[in-house]
């Protein structure tokens, strides 16, 4: 299947690209096609998921794409509460909520968030775009475009790392008071800077900036180190995972984006949107501190 980039495609990377258009194939084929080679960009086979793309290239998917069966691509709107932070004519921020996915998927059974904002979008007037994530089990600032103009606007200035963002973690082990962790992520820069806000008996409080956007950047990266994200199902220790969901009632990863800073390009000056810990961690923290 061929496929010729529009000038309006808000999607740079090729991977979001062809999850938009390939909307009945489970995200883990798309991310096999790239790696087995099955993606060319103007006849060249594309390996990186973050590769590049823009307006006027042509993108070959060399896979029967028959055998995926056909799914709805309508995005059903439900009713959702958001906990919204900060609002303007271009520009919607949530305090996103732990246990929601962004997305509709095969294992989402649930209301996802993009299905709230839709609804939400037809009452107020506006067509959301996500321009960034949060995983499922990750809680905090969400940045949310309401027109394709910003969304391709900040998803410019997420690409040129002028958005500064700072998540809360509760890590495995005692660090030391600041790092750097900059090993590559799939063949990629990756850096993360994390800074210790607290020790405990066998974990750390940390504040962790973000310079790079890989996926999972901070999970993977602090269990690179032998410090991986307490509650983390994927990349976390079973074994201090089960401990703190019986001892502390920790019943998913402590992640949470607690600061976003960017320059609003809807109006002069810098915003900086902050969302408080949620109860289920604040919880956690208090009874490590008993």
């Amino acid at each position: 299947m061929e496929f010729l980039v529009q000038e309006n495609n808000q999607y740079r990377r090729i991977d979001k690209f062809l999850r938009n258009q390939l909307k009945n194939v489970p995200l883990s084929e798309i991310y096999k096609f790239i790696r087995t080679g099955k993606i060319l960009v103007n006849d060249k086979v594309v390996r990186k998921p973050h590769y590049e793309i823009d307006a006027g290239d042509k993108i070959d998917v060399l896979v029967d794409l028959s055998i995926y069966k056909r799914r709805s691509n309508e995005v059903v709107p439900v009713p959702l509460k958001l906990d919204v932070l900060y609002e303007d004519e271009n520009i919607l921020i949530l305090n996103k909520k732990a246990g929601i996915a962004l997305h509709p998927g095969d294992r989402t059974k649930s209301t996802t968030l993009i299905q709230g904002l839709i609804f939400y979008g037809n009452k107020e007037g506006f067509q959301p775009h996500l321009v960034h994530r949060l995983d499922r089990d990750t809680s905090g600032v969400l940045i949310v475009a309401k027109n394709l103009r910003t969304a391709r606007t900040l998803s410019r200035m997420f690409k040129e790392r002028l958005v500064e963002k700072e998540y809360i973690s509760l890590v495995r082990g005692r660090l030391k008071n600041s790092g750097i962790i900059d090993t590559p992520l799939d063949n990629s820069e990756a850096i993360t800077e994390y800074r210790t806000l607290e020790n405990f008996h066998d974990a750390t409080l940390v504040s962790v900036i973000l310079h790079t956007g890989r996926t999972h950047q901070i999970r993977r990266h602090f269990a690179s180190i032998g410090n991986p994200v307490i509650g983390d199902t994927l990349y976390g220790d079973k074994a201090i995972n089960a401990l703190y969901r019986q001892r502390y009632g920790l019943r998913r990863q402590f992640l949470h984006c607690i600061r976003v800073s960017f320059t609003n390009p809807s109006e002069p000056g810098k915003l900086q949107i902050k969302a408080p810990l949620g109860e289920d961690l604040e919880e956690v923290l208090r009874r490590l501190r008993q």
